[in-house]
């Protein structure tokens, strides 16, 4: 049985809902059941601003989870999903490509970070996923010896599931190309491009990326 892994980000969301969950219970108590004491006009004052801070939250809690769902792209031809919390992954590695003139960032979910700092990336394990943020690269107006991003090129993940991507190595490809993330590939066999392409790095589990050493 594979374990469900919560991201951090996730995590402290649902550990926020808990304990505004428990103050809002707490004031309706109160409300419902008042002691003597609430009565006095300081405390009623006291009890009036408790509420509208859980009411506040609420609010800002079911606009934040509008947004979320709101602001994620379509999935890519094949059924892979752009993740939610990718931004607060922590990073695995940086390259630079010649000969397209691009910076790439790349970053790991918290089972790639764990199977990286372990070494243990010969295969990957199930469940790993790597995403590849890609710039157009550019000299630094200020200082042009120094090579910096530029527009936003795509980002670009690998989902690792052994069984469920046979066909392509493994791993389950998606990308979403400029600032609008709109998905790539014209149908679900767009992966076989991408597969092909990372035959060349079959040696090290199809992954080109060689984690970085962060003391």
């Amino acid at each position: 049985m594979r374990l469900c892994r919560v991201s951090p980000a996730r995590h402290a969301h649902t550990g926020l809902r808990h304990r505004f969950g428990y103050l809002h219970n707490l004031v309706l108590k109160f409300t419902l059941n008042p002691p003597e004491w609430r009565f006095k006009s300081s405390n009623l004052e006291l009890m009036m601003r408790l509420q509208a801070v859980v009411l506040s939250f609420w609010t800002l809690l079911v606009v934040a989870n509008s947004a979320t769902a709101k602001d994620l792209p379509p999935a890519a031809p094949n059924g892979v999903e752009l993740p939610k919390y990718y931004r607060n992954w922590r990073v695995i590695g940086v390259s630079h490509r010649t000969d397209n003139n691009s910076l790439r960032v790349i970053v790991g979910n918290p089972v790639a970070i764990q199977a990286a700092d372990g070494g243990n990336t010969s295969p990957w394990p199930d469940g790993a996923v790597l995403g590849k943020l890609v710039w157009k690269d550019r000299s630094h107006p200020d200082f042009p010896a120094a090579t910096v991003p530029d527009a936003l090129s795509h980002v670009e993940f690998m989902v690792k599931d052994a069984a469920k991507y046979r066909a392509t190595g493994g791993w389950g490809y998606g990308r979403w190309l400029g600032e609008a993330q709109i998905p790539y590939g014209d149908n679900a066999q767009f992966d076989r491009e991408c597969a092909s392409c990372h035959q060349a790095a079959k040696a090290t589990d199809f992954v080109f990326t060689r984690p970085v050493d962060i003391p």
